[in-house]
């Protein structure tokens, strides 16, 4: 199995656990806890900003000192509704203490003290469609950076019809060359519905000193740190995935790969 495919650890509890050295990068780290109705978790962010997730489920939220309330109101990620979300700065705290089963994923980049504890989704986020024919896909932009709500994350969603294509055409953001391309290490983790199915990624370099295809299960997590990243759902399952980026810069800037990019050309005229 490739080294940027990261497996599940457990059933339940804390499932993926994935630090900036454990990913081998400098930037984004992710986590995820399956949490069952009643289970606490909690977490000191030192130098780090957060951005919590529910992907499904309700729970009770504090952060900085301030009990934001009962969140969450998608009890299933596939129905595309958009999930309740927390911003929670470096230097702060927060806890999540679950009120029905649910899945949190915790998204974590270096933070620069400009932004305070604020819950930032549902309101606020609105399911985007984008593509076309067979390459239509659905997002739901959390924190991207059309939102300034977060010092260096940068965290969507997006939902992938049964048969299409998604991150496509292929495109890579892994060069400090902003306003051209951003550096941004990336995140996927992935969902299927019905649960038994799989997806496929690829991850590859134009100099091919990179070129690794992926079939991906339920809650698997794909590691970008450069290179192009295009994904696919087979004909009967739906794939979900939650995308977390950072790099030194709060911007997206990528470039299509050069043998693909006529079809982004033919279908955005």
């Amino acid at each position: 199995m490739s080294d940027l495919q990261r497996k599940p650890v457990a059933d339940v509890g804390l499932i993926h656990d994935i630090s900036p050295d454990d990913a081998g990068w400098g930037y984004v780290g992710f986590a995820v806890h399956r949490l069952s109705d009643g289970q606490l978790v909690s977490e000191l962010t030192g130098d780090r900003e957060v951005i919590l997730v529910l992907v499904e489920g309700k729970a009770q939220v504090s952060a900085g000192g301030t009990d934001l309330g009962k969140l969450g109101e998608r009890m299933d990620v596939f129905e595309r509704t958009p999930p309740a979300c927390v911003y929670v700065p470096n230097g702060s705290d927060w806890s999540v203490a679950a009120t029905t089963d649910c899945t949190l994923a915790v998204c974590s980049a270096p933070g620069h003290g400009k932004h305070d504890v604020q819950v930032i989704g549902p309101t606020g986020i609105t399911l985007e469609e984008r593509g076309t024919g067979t390459n239509q896909r659905f997002i739901s932009n959390i924190a991207m950076e059309g939102r300034d709500v977060a010092d260096s994350l940068l965290v969507t969603e997006v939902f992938t019809p049964t048969g299409h294509w998604s991150s496509y055409p292929p495109h890579r953001h892994d060069e400090d060359d902003f306003p051209n391309m951003t550096y941004l290490e990336e995140t996927y983790y992935h969902r299927l519905k019905p649960s038994q199915g799989f997806g496929i990624q690829r991850v590859f370099t134009e100099d091919g000193s990179l070129d690794e295809t992926m079939s991906v299960a339920n809650h698997d997590v794909v590691l970008v740190p450069k290179g192009h990243h295009p994904c696919a759902a087979p004909y009967g399952y739906e794939m979900y995935y939650l995308n977390v980026m950072a790099g030194p810069i709060r911007k997206w800037r990528f470039k299509n790969h050069p043998d693909h990019d006529w079809i982004y050309k033919r279908d955005n005229p």
